[in-house]
């Protein structure tokens, strides 16, 4: 087979996926209208696995460790997936929810924080950046708080890049 012909049958190849493609976008397009946008990126709830780091923070001030909890990890999963989809780092939704309207509107009651980064790094530098962060050191040792939800969503076009969430609450 010659080099012009691999290249015809490339270029056949990927029009027809691409047709494919915009054919199933075609398809669910309509059907997704009445939904919230969904991240490209793959996202994940990981409180469990920061327990042990914000405890040790904690111990360092004198306070107990923070408890995970699903609702909480829910509401940063939310704000995560929002910043993954509109590629940058906010508070505030495009939606106009603040901090305070969304945890409302996640039955949240009382005192809460909340974190947020972006980044290449992992969570063990997340945790450093924000231990070294006089505002976001303030939210983590907040004796008023007990329990805490931590998430990340990855950057669709990026997978090494994550947007992070943390909320904290009584």
């Amino acid at each position: 087979m010659t080099a012009e012909k691999v290249e015809i049958r490339q270029k056949g190849l990927n029009r027809r996926t691409w047709l494919k493609a915009a054919g199933l976008a075609a398809l669910v397009g309509p059907a997704a209208c009445g939904t919230v946008s969904l991240p490209t990126g793959q996202g994940a709830g990981v409180s469990s696995s920061a327990t042990g780091t914000l405890a040790s923070l904690r111990a360092t001030a004198g306070l107990g460790p923070l408890v995970p909890d699903t609702q909480l990890e829910q509401a940063a999963l939310q704000q995560a997936g929002y910043m993954a989809s509109r590629e940058r780092m906010s508070h505030t939704t495009g939606w106009g929810k603040d901090f305070a309207s969304r945890v409302k509107d996640n039955g949240i009651a009382g005192a809460a924080a909340e974190n947020i980064a972006e980044g290449r790094f992992d969570q063990e530098k997340l945790f450093d950046i924000w231990a070294h962060s006089p505002g976001h050191r303030r939210n983590m040792l907040d004796p008023r708080f007990t329990r805490f939800g931590l998430a990340y969503v990855r950057d669709g076009r990026d997978s090494s890049l994550r947007y992070w969430a943390l909320v904290l609450g009584k």
